[in-house]
């Protein structure tokens, strides 16, 4: 939390499927369990599954708009390594950690072109950023529990262990269980494996 403001800017980005809205759901309750004021902001892409998202939080004190000011984020989480570089702008090198699922979804969002790669990505983000971690998300969740969609939990889990979002692994566990009940043994084990295993 900067002790200037007193206030934490995340920006979430990824592509339907992954389940970007659910985890900033779950981020969202996190931070009010924390005792934090919060708001949040979705964008979606033209396409419900594959299409490109953007979730904007904000929590804190004194929070009034949900929306991200230039160059004002925290932290840039990027479910999709390509969707990293729509962090950019919400990004500078002062203040934002960029920390990115290395995997690849194509997403209509960029129309015939060929994707980048991780190093081009890099290069491209390395002027508006603090920091840049790159985890193997999808492959550890593929590999552990056969469901890449479990990524997102697990880069998360793996985020709040590390200190890089001010909230703590007790409260994002209830928050995982209140927003996927159903689903919470599977994103426990996933939460688990990223306490213990979760390199940047």
């Amino acid at each position: 939390m900067k002790k200037n403001n007193k206030q934490f800017n995340i920006i979430l980005t990824g592509v339907g499927g992954q389940g970007p809205i659910t985890l900033g759901k779950i981020i969202t309750e996190t931070g009010f369990l924390q005792g934090f004021e919060v708001k949040t902001s979705e964008l979606h892409g033209l396409s419900q599954r594959g299409g490109s998202v953007t979730v904007q939080i904000r929590m804190g004190k004194n929070i009034f708009s949900p929306l991200v000011s230039q160059g004002e984020a925290d932290l840039v989480l990027a479910l999709e390594r390509s969707e990293a570089l729509k962090g950019c702008y919400y990004a500078s090198k002062k203040r934002t950690i960029f920390l990115i699922n290395d995997f690849e979804i194509y997403s209509p969002s960029f129309g015939s072109q060929k994707l980048p790669g991780l190093k081009e990505i890099i290069f491209e983000i390395r002027p508006f950023a603090r920091k840049i971690y790159t985890v193997k998300a999808s492959e550890a969740v593929q590999k552990n529990f056969g469901l890449a969609v479990l990524a997102g939990v697990f880069v998360l889990s793996g985020a709040v262990h590390k200190g890089l979002i001010p909230v703590s692994p007790e409260n994002l566990l209830k928050a995982i269980k209140s927003n996927v009940p159903r689903g919470f043994d599977l994103n426990k084990k996933a939460f688990s494996l990223a306490k213990d295993n979760f390199e940047i």
